[in-house]
């Protein structure tokens, strides 16, 4: 009788050893990821703003910024576009999460330079992380000459031509819908223009996207500057863009009343007011070029 049943144990023991084979290979196939959001942003910029998106490592984006004149400028200059400002630029990645860029802007001849390095990623999974973080630094330097800007019969330093600003980009991807990024930012300027003005001047941004289609997204940014820091008054920046993404491309329309493209001008040396029209039509376009990987 053992013989007869010796069969139908060894069937069982190799039932068992398969399926403890199909146990192990089940917990090992689902063992989880980190799922790391991508595309929070369309590209590097929201609209003036920095956005926490980097050009990859080895890629660098060429971007062309125009700003037109004022729409309140009338049918003589029909209607700003007889005038222009325009910032031209690199990006580059130089890590996944380091990227450098350089750029100069017709207005008051600036050049600008600035590094951006992603510190969190927003992601789930193995890593539940609900926020992008970057750190953005710049330096802005002005080349116009100190007689055009009425200054020559004075004592003028280099380094009264440099401001700094300092942000924090921190942003959220809401699934495919929209995402959001706030930007607490100091602003450190070498001159000011008058004695009771703080060279230190702190603000706060606020930017979103919206997602129209996969390709497509509507785009708003505002920066708050705390009040009492400049004995002049400006407005504060608020700028829109509708982005179309084609490939290679980014093209960006734009509607905003800061005439300055570097970040130290839209963000403290803003005229224009939205209700008086004051409006400075434009676009900005990102080409991206592979170069390493």
């Amino acid at each position: 009788m053992k013989i007869i049943y010796l069969p139908f144990i060894l069937f069982l023991i190799n039932l068992t050893t398969v399926n403890a084979q199909d146990t192990l290979e089940t917990k090992k196939e689902i063992k989880p990821e980190i799922k790391y959001t991508t595309a929070t942003f369309k590209t590097t910029r929201v609209v003036n703003a920095q956005s926490v998106e980097n050009p990859q490592k080895g890629v660098l984006i060429f971007l062309i910024q125009h700003r037109f004149g004022a729409l309140n400028t009338g049918a003589y200059n029909f209607f700003g576009l007889d005038q222009s400002t325009i910032r031209l630029g690199f990006e580059y990645g130089i890590t996944k999460h380091l990227a450098v860029g350089i750029g100069r802007n017709s207005h008051l001849k600036t050049f600008d330079g600035y590094v951006k390095y992603k510190i969190l990623r927003q992601s789930t999974g193995a890593r539940n992380m609900p926020v992008s973080i970057s750190y953005y630094g710049s330096a802005d330097i002005t080349s116009l000459t100190w007689a055009d800007q009425g200054v020559a019969d004075r004592n003028n330093y280099f380094s009264s031509r440099v401001a700094y600003t300092n942000q924090i980009l921190i942003a959220r991807r809401f699934k495919d819908l929209f995402s959001l990024q706030l930007m607490p930012t100091l602003v450190h300027k070498n001159l000011v223009k008058y004695g009771v003005d703080k060279n230190d001047i702190f603000s706060l941004g606020l930017a979103g996207s919206i997602n129209i289609t996969k390709h497509t997204a509507l785009n708003i940014e505002y920066f708050f500057v705390f009040p009492n820091q400049m004995y002049e008054q400006f407005d504060n920046s608020l700028s829109l863009s509708f982005d179309i993404e084609t490939g290679g491309h980014v093209f960006q329309l734009v509607f905003t009343n800061a005439k300055a493209i570097y970040d130290s001008g839209y963000i403290t040396d803003t005229h224009g007011k939205w209700s008086a029209g004051d409006i400075y039509f434009g676009f900005n376009i990102s080409r991206s070029f592979r170069l390493s990987y």
